[in-house]
């Protein structure tokens, strides 16, 4: 299985904004690591899965933030 190392410019904007994403992405299993640069304009989250983009958009959909990919 190939991990991905995937960046996504978010709408995050605290560590509240961060809590609420948590239990989403730590609880799926095709993750294996995230972290978000909150000192980043772009509030950038990146993610080590083997899920698509799609799939780590809808995550955070779900949990009320937006994420836009940004290209490697």
């Amino acid at each position: 299985m190939t991990m991905n190392n995937l960046k996504f410019k978010t709408n995050l904007k605290c560590d509240g904004c961060v809590q609420a994403i948590k239990p989403a992405l730590d609880q799926d299993n095709k993750i294996s690591s995230w972290e978000v640069d909150l000192a980043d304009p772009n509030k950038t989250l990146t993610v080590v899965t083997d899920h698509n983009p799609l799939a780590i958009r809808q995550l955070l959909e779900s949990a009320g933030y937006q994420a836009e990919n940004i290209s490697a």
